[in-house]
């Protein structure tokens, strides 16, 4: 514990990390400020029907990602979601269409046109979005919760600009602190609104399990510990990689200290165990939106009826199952796109490496994929254990619906993925000032004449 304090202290000391992570809570309240704002024509005390759709199943989970603001009616009620559905579409794109794959070779400036491209789709989401919510508010709340005279063309109009409008905001808010803060900007805004349901959902689980005739103090205790127990499971899931050795073949070079540095060095390629993030979840979660929707537009069939109520019990034994599968296949998926395992071989190919007892270029290549095959089925499978794990509790432990999403799944991962990041980039900026990280791996560097 002295040991955390003095690193504490230590980014105390450093101006520009000090300023960077004031400037990250200053831009982060901001944004939770703005959740809080109700969309203008809109009685705030009469949200009640909104907020008990809210409570569970899939109300819920938009709700975390947005912090809380979607049953607010807030000017942040889309959040950031449109970006995030914006880059992974612009992402899979990139696979098949050749403009995209031009400018990911690029470089910077590629990346620029990218991000451009994903700004302007963005709003083009959140167009199509902001009316459907619009309506799901004017069929959820009562009349009494709108102006009567707001409640117009006009009304939706301006609610429509305000929600685009906030989305652009909160999306420059999450840029801002990429560029000047600290940590991936829009990671943390996702982070910092599941985290702002927490303490809500605790108090709800606590109340219930100590008014209970079976509840006890003890078994919050118990939750607690296997809360703990699951976070540590997931930083594994998340840290965890395969370490092939990399040989690089003697050079000459002038001076004896490059030369001890560089002939014949052995580095390594990290493969994530993990590659794929949380990804495959949120491709499966958007799938398993499906059945509930077709369902609306089939209303008098029994079959189609029966089968929304399966998919739309996020604790249901069906549910999860499907869930689990998808997301080992997605899994795959995902990670045979981002994981270029044959440019992987041309770089190293390029750079003078190779991997000892393989040649370089294809079959180098095909080492590394038949590597991440291998690594990502059981990277898959806990991950999907993971994901399904809030069922678990709910329906072994009797745990809240809302406390017992918090043991697994998208929030989980974004939340120990984002803080294992921000602390790695805090790592970096103290050691490259001599001082020690917060992690215990920041003993470990090399002395610095």
């Amino acid at each position: 514990m002295k040991k955390f304090i003095d690193s504490l202290v230590n980014v105390w000391k450093i101006e520009e990390l000090r300023s960077k992570i004031g400037f990250t809570l200053l831009i982060l309240l901001a944004y939770r400020f703005g959740a809080q704002v109700t969309l203008p024509g809109i009685d705030a005390t009469q949200l009640g029907n909104l907020t008990n759709q809210t409570d569970e199943g899939i109300g819920w989970l938009i709700n975390v990602f947005t912090g809380g603001a979607f049953s607010q009616a807030s000017v942040f009620a889309l959040g950031i979601m449109p970006y995030i559905s914006a880059s992974i579409v612009v992402q899979l794109m990139g696979i098949a269409v050749p403009y995209l794959q031009k400018l990911q070779k690029d470089g910077e400036s590629g990346r620029k046109k990218i991000n451009q491209i994903t700004r302007w789709l963005t709003i083009l989401i959140t167009l199509v979005q902001a009316p459907g919510y619009i309506y799901n508010l004017n069929s959820t709340l009562p009349s009494e919760a709108f102006v009567p005279e707001f409640f117009s063309f006009f009304f939706l109009s301006i609610s429509v600009l305000i929600l685009v409008t906030g989305t652009i905001f909160a999306m420059w808010l999450g840029e801002k602190i990429t560029d000047k803060g600290i940590g991936n900007g829009i990671s943390l805004l996702i982070m910092v609104g599941i985290i702002a349901r927490m303490p809500q959902s605790f108090i709800q689980e606590f109340t219930s399990r100590t008014t209970q005739a079976n509840g006890s103090y003890m078994m919050i205790v118990l939750e607690l510990i296997l809360w703990f127990l699951v976070i540590i499971a997931c930083i594994l899931l998340v840290m965890a990689v395969r370490r092939i050795p990399v040989q690089y073949a003697r050079r000459t070079v002038s001076g004896e200290f490059e030369e001890d540095s560089m002939g014949g060095s052995r580095q390594f390629i990290p493969l994530k165990l993990n590659a794929s993030g949380v990804m495959p979840i949120i491709f499966a979660q958007a799938i398993m939106f499906i059945p509930a929707a077709v369902s609306g537009l089939a209303k008098e069939s029994d079959t189609a009826q029966s089968l929304a109520g399966m998919f739309n019990d996020p604790f249901g034994l069906v549910y999860n199952i499907v869930f689990a599968l998808l997301i080992i296949i997605f899994t795959y998926f995902y990670t045979a796109i981002t994981v270029p395992t044959n440019k992987m071989a041309d770089d190293l190919k390029r750079s003078g490496g190779f991997i000892p007892g393989f040649r370089p270029g294809v079959e180098t290549g095909d080492y590394l994929d038949k590597i991440m095959s291998l690594i990502t089925f059981p990277g898959s499978v806990f991950l999907a254990l993971i994901a399904v794990l809030p069922a678990v509790v709910v329906s072994l432990l009797g745990v809240q619906g809302a406390w017992g999403y918090f043991y697994g799944g998208t929030s989980l991962l974004i939340m120990v993925g984002v803080a294992i990041d921000t602390i790695q980039q805090i790592n970096s900026y103290l050691l490259n000032r001599h001082y020690d990280g917060l992690m215990k791996s920041g003993k470990n560097r090399k002395a610095v004449a």
